[in-house]
């Protein structure tokens, strides 16, 4: 698909300094950096859990339950997120002295999503006193009042996007919800718990808690908040950052936990040598591989190991899982692209301005992906289903930037009511139901409502660079400085940058990866790019001798030896002149 290298605007402000380099100070200054201070990561600038709207009153609950010897259950999410606020919750619960502490994540293919009145069900047999949600709940209307008349109570942690009604919960602590004035809206759903164990225990230290027995350190849990923030794509303000910096820094440090530990091992990562995106794209698959295809109590139990040879077990059966996904979505993308070519409108320039598949038998747990790969594709906001249970099917939706996906399907239900039979998520993502004889109609509404929030500008796949290189920044230091410099992710994106390259040489390497020798124009040494899934019906090409590349800088180690590689994001040939 052809996509646009567009560059970033010119900062005006001049962040450059004999501790920064100047390539650096440009790319933060076009990140929206303003001042030195923004880079001081140190956790003492978190912003305070007293101002998360009834962190304090979730704190208060929680020590009571803790003194009365109450019962509580975790109710967690299927994703990488929930799992890792269900282990952050079930460790420090205990470790404040808490005896009876368990959790339960809904099977997605049994209960669905949240804390269903089904859920709660399951749930009181253990008789809780207090259930907990983390990563859901701001939705869960009826499973908070079945467990109230049942006499539990429920404390609501999340960061979903809260629809027109809030459950009659306890407490609810959501940076999302209606009159929170916390001023880091993008919590992920383990950031919020966090700060809910922050409150927790500075009441604890409050009630003289800890006199008579040792107060657990929550700094020790950054290796969960950091994977479960990058494993969410939540934008990474400020706040994010500081989260997931310190999380960092214990797993560089050999601080992390068994479960994480293990993980990275399985992924063939290096500890010391860990940046986000190593969270993001071999930690949080794995860990999202069981709730996809079995049960994310094998996650869970992976993090909450307290040993390396228990936790690798459970590692390598997450790696397994993830590889049975890899081949289940290979399948199911194959299906997706064949449904596509079909269509008349096969250009994406031509193209509906949203796109909605379905195919009976297509796996529930991998729609998610399947979504994601094609609106990556194609650019348009897809939603791909999957059957469900009595009749119905699921839908996963994905979105690309200006189209807020959970506003259109919230729109899509208002003008169509009894359509979707329940909907929920935030801008990029979302997940919905809706009966099986309704796809037809839901797939013409969907297109109609995107169409209303559409232009071109969002329809055309953008490239955001920052600009040419130098010749003097094509270097092994830089890149080094580049790598560490974040950490990068979610609207604050890993820098790229664009140039005219010379192409020396070009060959595919394991069946789909085009390797290349690239040469600045001007002259100057040879440089290896490698080129990810490059479109092998356009690559190599003998006749293209002059390529616009958006790129960014990456370090490659082989045998113990490290170099600068360029990591191509996208290729357009140059014709002769």
């Amino acid at each position: 698909m052809h996509k646009e290298i567009r560059r970033r605007s010119a900062a005006t402000v001049n962040l450059a300094s004999d501790e920064l380099h100047p390539l650096l100070a440009r790319v933060y200054a076009q990140r929206g950096i303003v001042s030195p201070h923004e880079l001081d990561l140190q956790l003492e600038h978190l912003l305070p859990p007293n101002e998360l709207t009834n962190a304090l009153a979730a704190a208060s609950l929680l020590a009571d339950a803790i003194a009365d010897d109450a019962r509580m259950v975790i109710i967690g999410d299927f994703d990488a997120d929930g799992a890792t606020s269900t282990a952050l919750a079930v460790a420090a619960l205990r470790e404040f002295g808490a005896r009876h502490v368990d959790y339960l994540v809904p099977n997605r293919f049994e209960y669905g999503y949240g804390l269903t009145p089904e859920i709660v069900a399951l749930a009181a047999g253990g008789a809780p006193d207090i259930i907990v949600t983390v990563d859901n709940g701001i939705s869960s209307i009826e499973g908070v009042a079945a467990a109230r008349e049942l006499g539990i109570r429920t404390v609501i942690t999340d960061h979903h996007l809260a629809g027109h009604e809030l459950p009659a919960a306890d407490v609810i602590v959501n940076p999302n919800q209606p009159g929170c004035q916390f001023a880091s809206k993008s919590l992920a759903g383990v950031g919020v718990l966090f700060y809910v164990m922050l409150a927790l225990r500075a009441e604890l230290r409050e009630r003289n808690w800890f006199v008579h027995r040792d107060e657990p350190t929550l700094a020790q849990h950054l290796d969960l908040v950091a994977l479960g923030t990058v494993a969410d794509v939540v934008p990474l303000d400020r706040n994010n950052r500081i989260l997931v910096a310190a999380g960092l820094r214990r797993i560089r440090a050999g601080q992390a936990r068994p479960g994480i530990t293990a993980l990275l091992e399985v992924a063939g990562r290096d500890c010391q040598r860990l940046v986000a995106s190593d969270l993001g794209f071999a930690v949080g698959p794995r860990i999202n591989a069981a709730g996809r295809l079995d049960d994310m109590s094998i996650g869970i139990e992976c993090l909450l190991s307290q040993d390396l040879a228990t936790a690798r077990v459970h590692a390598h059966r997450l790696h397994q899982l993830n590889q049975d996904r890899q081949v289940i979505e290979r399948g199911m993308q194959e299906e997706a692209m064949q449904i596509i070519a079909s269509m008349p409108e096969v250009d994406p320039h031509d193209a509906p301005v949203a796109m909605t598949l379905y195919q009976p038998g297509w796996h529930q747990g991998v729609i998610g992906i399947l979504a994601s790969r094609v609106k990556d594709r194609l650019h348009r906001p897809t939603i791909a289903f999957a059957d469900g249970e009595n009749g119905d099917i699921k839908g996963s939706a994905r979105s690309i930037t200006g189209i807020h996906i959970r506003d259109v399907l919230d729109a899509v239900a208002t003008r169509h009511p009894g359509l979707i039979t329940r909907f929920g998520g935030h801008a990029m993502a979302a997940g919905l139901t809706l009966p099986r004889d309704g796809y037809a109609a839901f797939a013409q509404a969907f297109v109609q409502e995107v169409g209303r929030h559409a232009s071109e500008v969002h329809l055309q796949a953008v490239i955001e660079s920052d600009g040419a290189l130098a010749a003097h920044d094509l270097e092994l230091a830089v890149a080094e400085q580049l790598r560490y410099a974040g950490p990068w992710g979610q609207h604050f994106p890993e820098p790229v940058f664009d140039g005219h390259f010379l192409v020396l040489n070009q060959r595919i390497v394991a069946e789909r990866h085009l390797k290349l020798v690239l040469q600045l124009p001007g002259g100057g040494p040879a440089l290896d790019a490698i080129f990810f899934n490059a479109d092998t019906a356009q690559w190599p090409d003998e006749s293209v001798g002059t390529v616009h590349a958006a790129f960014r800088l990456d370090v490659n180690e082989f045998r113990g030896r490290r170099t600068l590689q360029l990591m191509i994001d996208h290729l357009i040939p140059i014709p002769a002149s």
